[in-house]
């Protein structure tokens, strides 16, 4: 065959082939560029030459361990912090060599906080509204047209709430809502969402992955940070992982793993292996007879004995919260018995519940968890001050040092000085301060709430370290939480609850997350 005809059958195979192979998808247009970002805080380098982008309508996550930069990242982006020269910043396919928090809000930036920044005296619908209510000088509102866009903003949203409702009457779900309409008010092209769901149940935090897909959908850029391994995976196309100040990679979630992501994130692998152990030959610490309480929950029988891990899990409203405070003396049990190492006991107080062995950590760490305002020192011993006494009944500075030295060394909490405020800490280290609090009483069961609520993987995994040393050493634990996998994979047993009702009993050896998510969700 000539060569002019080899090359015009090669030209029309490959123009065949071309036509047969699937479209390649759609670059769609950057809502966010950024080039060689850092930024340093006192001789700490915070940020070291960070470059990623987010697509227009894409939901883009953000990912790594507490103080890797995430956060400062996004002041950057939105104005808050000027980076180190040389950055490059991009929106929409501008270029600012300058950002401002007023410009860009002009530009549709928007960031809904963990704490979310919201008022809650005021009403939905004044929530929403807050920035157009509020002017440089005084004037006439109109409340009915600030209903009416609120509610436009809700309907776009597809959900509905009621506008004249006192925020802090609706769930922290809702309030969430609230938070992402009033950015929406505020005509947000590019989304920044930090923690949205770490204190949302399984339920809710599905609820408002929907909204977010809506905004998607509305073309809205969402930049996702969560801690949530499995919820990244299933909300982003991609994710963007950032370690100690610097870019690991930016990476597609078609494929990736939770434990990949955990590894990308921390530079260390971590065995999520199955840690379920036969107990029923160890003697019974904790026993619940048909305990009840109107409206909460009602016929609860359990026991937990020495060394075990018992998981919790059920949706949101199930009584599992509600069973946890009347077994560390918040309410009272209006039937049915507890029993604790076989004596049969009658709890009027948290006192009386450290009194009697027994220890609790809230899933609202910063709430009921911590004393804000104080110390580290101070919140390791708040709950044992009684065991910290020295003469005429004045705390003992030494034996106040003692103690916090030897839970702070035990835990491995990382700190700077005790007498640092608790806030300077992680998440994580914020939740190993809690629980040393605890194990400052010596407890014979320990109930543990949502213990890894806000907490980065890393975290997590030595938090249920030390969760499983504490069962090699006889301590009854009570686990409670959203999470499937971490249930499956940390608790010896596990028990549904669904209102208020123990419903089912699990081996993790012969249950498959699926089959057990299959249960609580049906």
């Amino acid at each position: 065959m000539p060569p002019q005809r080899s090359i015009a059958v090669a030209a029309e195979l490959l123009g065949t082939l071309e036509s047969r192979m699937p479209d390649k998808p759609e670059l769609k247009p950057l809502a966010l560029k950024l080039g060689g970002v850092s930024k340093v805080f006192g001789g700490v380098q915070a940020l070291n030459a960070v470059s990623f982008d987010v697509q227009e309508g894409e939901i883009h996550c953000l990912s790594g361990e507490n103080g890797c930069g995430k956060s400062t990242l996004i002041k950057i982006v939105t104005g808050v912090y000027s980076p180190a020269p040389g950055a490059r910043i991009e929106i929409f396919g501008r270029r600012f060599d300058v950002m401002t928090p007023n410009l860009a809000r002009s530009l549709g930036i928007e960031v809904i906080w963990q704490d979310l920044a919201l008022f809650p005296h005021m009403t939905v619908a004044e929530n929403i509204a807050f920035d157009e209510l509020v002017g440089t000088r005084p004037r006439a509102v109109w409340i009915r047209g600030i209903h009416q866009r609120a509610e436009a903003v809700l309907a776009r949203l597809g959900v509905s709430i009621d506008l004249n409702s006192s925020l802090n009457s609706l769930p922290i779900a809702q309030r969430q809502i609230v938070a992402i309409a009033r950015a929406l008010m505020g005509n947000a092209k590019l989304l920044f969402m930090d923690e949205p769901t770490s204190s949302l149940s399984q339920s809710e935090t599905s609820r408002l992955l929907e909204v977010v897909r809506t905004l998607s959908r509305q073309g809205v850029a969402v930049v996702f940070v969560s801690h949530r391994l499995a919820e990244v995976l299933e909300i982003s196309s991609r994710v963007t992982v950032l370690r100690d100040g610097k870019l690991v990679g930016v990476f597609p979630t078609a494929g990736m793993t939770q434990a990949r992501l955990g590894e990308l994130m921390t530079g260390a692998r971590f065995e999520q292996g199955m840690s379920a152990r036969d107990r029923s030959s160890s003697p019974a610490v904790l026993e619940v007879e048909n305990l009840g309480r109107s409206g909460e929950f009602e016929n609860v029988n359990l026991t937990i004995r020495a060394g075990e891990v018992v998981g919790m899990t059920g949706l949101i409203g199930a009584g599992r919260t509600e069973l946890a405070h009347a077994l560390i003396g918040m309410t009272r049990p209006e039937a049915g018995a507890v029993r604790l190492n076989g004596k049969r006991i009658r709890l009027r107080s948290i006192r009386d519940a450290i009194r009697e062995g027994i220890a609790y950590v809230s899933e609202d760490r910063l709430g009921l968890g911590l004393v804000l305002k104080q110390s580290i020192a101070d919140n390791t011993v708040i709950a044992v001050l009684d065991r910290i006494l020295g003469k005429l009944g004045l705390l003992s500075p030494q034996r106040q040092l003692n103690l916090v030295d030897h839970w702070i060394g035990r835990l491995a909490v990382k700190i700077g000085h005790a007498d640092h405020a608790i806030l300077t800490l992680s998440g994580g280290n914020q939740q190993r301060v809690v629980l040393a609090k605890w194990l400052a009483t010596n407890p014979k069961l320990l109930i543990l709430d949502s213990p890894t609520v806000g907490v980065d993987v890393g975290a997590r995994a030595g938090i249920f370290e030390i969760v499983r040393e504490l069962a090699d050493q006889g301590i009854a634990i009570l686990l409670i939480s959203d999470e499937v996998l971490e249930v499956l994979l940390n608790s010896d047993r596990i028990l549904h609850i669904i209102d208020g009702r123990i419903a089912g009993e699990y081996d993790p050896r012969a249950t498959s997350a699926e089959e057990l998510e299959q249960r609580i969700y049906a």
